[in-house]
């Protein structure tokens, strides 16, 4: 249960000694703080049973199977986490002797059970990455695991198994094509490596960066295959030694993601104004990361807009701005992509690259002449991809709630007051009228980090308050006063499975109880405001 804010020994508030503990994590724990992931433990189960810690990865699967038999979030979330749990318990049990019943045959057939209707029901899949080839990848060896248990007698699956449903398998045959020709692997494919199957183990197109193929555990585990044969790469090996942690448990999605949860940390913090202050030693690694062609999520993949632009403005912000030219090469004229050949677009991306842009409008002569003209065009084109409610959607996070917030903080503070004013009203009445009854915010059930990004809008727009706003503040902040600290965060964020970055989602909440402690127009007992530190001439939260 959390408290009011209160002075810490240092005479700062809760908030601000938080903060402080939060930056000293993101130095100690340079990998990044990800929760476990039920689609890339599966895949590490398939490819890796030989790495230490393969039953306690067997154990999380059968833990995390939901009631109804499947396994991730709602309706078209469930597909890429069930088709790995369930081929992966099928590849287990195909690999044993034993025909007694058990636990993984029963999880088995209950989740063969949730991907025959989803499937046989033609359930669209979310806009996660890669799911067009991991869902036909994974169906054929289910049906080739189908096939095999079919001409036995096992009585693990008396009632018999049926094959599942046919999915268009047209692209995963292109890559395949593509990888088995020699050609050159694409950089954005190493990510979901796994995909290729045999086709992946030791491919000579691709090699480990910081011991990781595409900052995957899966990518790497089927990369590898059998440690034993002659050439196993130590430094994959022990990559993927890490990913399972001191406890051989199961994994998280991607990893490291040094340079993408410093970033959105030192952001979140500084657009509310939180007077902390980052290690030289933070904002130098952070500065080391970007290069001519901007930065990237993890070691291996593709630099990105997003990754480069939020690295950018958390410099910015604590007082270390870099000249933001390698945002340039991701300019489509209409908008920017997040990274080059991306198959749709991102309004979050931009959302950032506004930021990042705008602010060198704003602070430097050369960026007022170089992107003004830009950051105009690109705060019309996220004005026209508002959604109707009011709302933005993303392809890299769950809930309309992070879009529309990282929409409206880029048009507030840095489009011009004509295209900003109307979206940003429609934006705060959306908010008011999908409050839920407890004062939460949520797509499926209210969480604290949605309610963190309702209240970053409500109190951090620069307009006056629209109906029902004070009252929508103080419901929230009520709410986020009875979250314990503690208890994790369900994972919204999009990848390969649905994840979420611990400690992202916690300088989001603490960004908003900041906000709430600065606002005394909107929020009637705020609590104690701690004094902004300097920073090098700079406030990390200085506009």
């Amino acid at each position: 249960m959390t408290t009011a804010p209160a002075a810490g020994a240092r005479g700062e508030s809760a908030v601000a000694a938080s903060a402080r503990e939060l930056l000293a994590a993101l130095v100690l724990e340079p990998a990044g703080r990800v929760g476990p992931s039920v689609y890339e433990t599966g895949r590490v189960v398939a490819d890796a049973p030989w790495l230490t810690g393969h039953d306690r990865r067997l154990r999380y699967l059968l833990d995390a199977q939901r009631a109804d038999g499947g396994w991730g979030g709602a309706d078209g979330y469930a597909v890429v986490p069930t088709v790995s749990a369930v081929e992966a318990l099928l590849g287990t049990l195909r690999g044993t002797e034993d025909t007694v019943p058990d636990p993984l045959a029963a999880a088995a057939v209950r989740g063969l059970e949730v991907l025959a209707d989803r499937l046989g029901r033609g359930t669209p899949l979310p806009d996660t990455p890669a799911a067009d080839l991991i869902v036909p990848a994974l169906v054929e060896r289910i049906n080739d695991h189908l096939a095999f248990f079919a001409t036995r007698d096992d009585r693990r699956f008396a009632d018999g198994l049926r094959a599942l449903p046919g999915v268009d398998r047209r692209r995963l045959d292109a890559v395949r094509a593509l990888v088995g020709s020699g050609r050159p692997v694409p950089q954005k494919l190493v990510h979901a490596f796994e995909v290729l199957g045999p086709l992946a183990r030791r491919h000579g197109g691709v090699a480990p960066v910081a011991g990781a193929i595409g900052a995957s555990p899966a990518a790497t585990a089927a990369w590898i295959g059998d440690p034993a044969t002659p050439g196993a790469d130590p430094e994959a090996l022990a990559y993927l030694r890490d990913a399972v942690g001191p406890l051989d448990g199961p994994v998280p999605c991607c990893t490291p993601i040094t340079v993408f949860e410093r970033a959105w940390a030192l952001s979140n913090l500084a657009r509310a104004g939180v007077p902390v202050r980052p290690a030289p030693k933070l904002v130098a690694e952070l500065s080391a990361a970007l290069g001519p062609q901007g930065t990237q999520t993890g070691p291996g993949l593709p630099a990105d807009a997003d990754t480069t632009s939020v690295t950018l403005y958390a410099l910015a912000r604590s007082g270390h701005p870099v000249d933001p030219a390698s945002l340039l090469r991701f300019d489509l004229g209409t908008h920017f992509c997040t990274w080059q050949g991306e198959d749709g677009r991102s309004v979050t991306t931009n959302a950032h690259v506004l930021e990042a842009l705008g602010w060198h409008a704003r602070h430097t002569s050369a960026g007022a002449s170089r992107y003004a003209d830009r950051v105009a065009a690109l705060a019309g084109w996220l004005g026209d991809e508002q959604q109707p409610d009011g709302s933005w959607a993303d392809r890299w996070h769950a809930s309309p709630y992070y879009a529309t917030s990282c929409v409206v903080a880029a048009l507030d503070r840095y489009a011009p007051a004509d295209i900003a004013g109307s979206a940003v009203d429609r934006a705060v009445d959306w908010l008011v009228a999908t409050q839920r009854a407890d004062g939460a915010w949520g797509r499926w059930a209210g969480t604290a980090e949605e309610t963190a990004y309702a209240l970053h809008v409500l109190l951090g727009v620069r307009r006056a308050a629209r109906p029902g706003v004070p009252e929508a503040i103080g419901r929230g902040l009520r709410h986020l006063t009875e979250v314990d600290d503690g208890a994790e965060h369900p994972p919204l964020w999009h990848d390969k499975d649905l994840y979420a970055p611990v400690l992202i989602i916690r300088a989001a909440v603490l960004a908003a109880r900041q906000l709430a402690m600065t606002r005394s127009d909107l929020v009637s007992n705020p609590g104690p405001v701690a004094a902004a530190r300097p920073y090098g001439g700079h406030m990390i939260g200085s506009a």
